[in-house]
């Protein structure tokens, strides 16, 4: 696919034109086998952890958007995998300088040409969006999209570092819950449930 087929794909949401550009899920996930993994959510409290060689430490670390890192020590600096719902800035893009792009997003329409086209794309399926979103009652978290992701791999450990349901607000914005259109109750609800029957997965404070 050349360009101008993709932003006609992308335009006219061809979801059969778009899904070559990714590689399939289940090559993905065969990436994650036997890995220790590092999921990165972007709570403040993170920012003031001594977690990063602990991160830094994990097979594949993978982080969410726009990744805010406030310091090595508190958030590690590799990027294996970034997990993105929005778009990323060229200045961005080269301080994560992410190994692999997933986009998460259903809107199509926010995905570019670059990112479509960078090495080992994946485009996460809209019926998985729509399992997750109709489990939890609203739109899901990128964040919850990965643990759900990454929870049917053959990894060995998922670490969630920087996830406490916005309890901490964001260090991506300003935002308030009231002003997302995400449930936080039945996200945490949703990965207490997972702690509790996938002993791989850890939630670290």
């Amino acid at each position: 696919m050349n360009r101008l087929g993709f932003l006609v794909a992308r335009t006219l949401r061809d979801e059969a034109a778009l899904q070559p550009l990714s590689v399939p899920q289940p090559a993905l996930l065969a990436d994650l086998s036997g890995k220790h993994v590092a999921l990165i959510g972007n709570a403040r409290a993170l920012a003031e952890s001594h977690h990063g060689a602990a991160i830094d430490a994990a097979d594949r670390v993978v982080r969410i958007n726009l990744a805010p890192m406030a310091s090595p020590t508190s958030h590690g600096t590799r990027t294996d995998w970034l997990a993105l719902a929005v778009r990323l800035g060229t200045a961005d893009r080269a301080r994560i300088a992410p190994g692999r792009i997933l986009w998460m997003s259903h809107k199509r329409k926010r995905l570019d040409w670059r990112t479509a086209t960078s090495p080992g794309f994946y485009l996460h399926p809209l019926d998985d969006f729509a399992a997750l979103k109709a489990r939890l009652g609203a739109p899901p978290t990128t964040g919850a999209m990965m643990i759900d992701l990454i929870a049917r791999s053959d990894m060995t450990s998922l670490s969630l570092y920087g996830f406490d349901f916005f309890a901490s607000l964001s260090l991506s914005g300003n935002r308030t819950a009231g002003k997302v259109p995400h449930d936080f109750v039945k996200e945490a609800d949703f990965v207490a449930n997972l702690l509790k029957n996938d002993k791989r997965i850890r939630h670290i404070r």
